[in-house]
């Protein structure tokens, strides 16, 4: 089974919460991570025919198939599985509804949660899920 390789704003506080939020409910490591601010995120995007210059929005590629915004967010809490699927739910809002308040919190999370100088570093024990270069 290939990995599920989530892409985040790597200087973004509230983004590198929910990186390890994921970690700690992801035991089998079903999960990779790669700043959006890296080479290797930029050609990975690129391989997608996505903006490399993309930063709003975490994205996530799954089973070859790449999610953007609200889908994102909503496809890794289905994917983490047990309680956190029940999130599913949130799939019978209108696409723009769910991407409206996606961006409302995208919009404003470095006023709100702060923002890094330098990306997430990881420790050596799960420095083998970040895909940098």
């Amino acid at each position: 089974m290939q990995p599920f390789i989530i892409l985040f704003d790597g200087v973004c506080n509230l983004c590198n919460g929910f990186v390890q939020f994921v970690i700690k409910q992801d035991p089998q490591a079903k999960f990779k991570f790669c700043s959006l601010q890296s080479e290797t995120a930029k050609k990975i995007l690129s391989d997608y025919h996505l903006n490399p210059d993309l930063l709003d929005s975490v994205v996530l590629i799954a089973n070859q198939k790449i999610y953007t915004k609200s889908d994102a967010a909503l496809k890794i809490f289905q994917l983490l599985g047990g309680f956190w699927a029940i999130t599913r739910i949130f799939f019978a809002l209108p696409k723009f509804l769910r991407d409206s308040f996606y961006n409302f919190i995208a919009k404003n999370r470095y006023r709100w949660f702060g923002k890094s100088d330098t990306c997430l570093l990881p420790s050596q024990k799960i420095k083998s899920r970040f895909l940098e270069d």
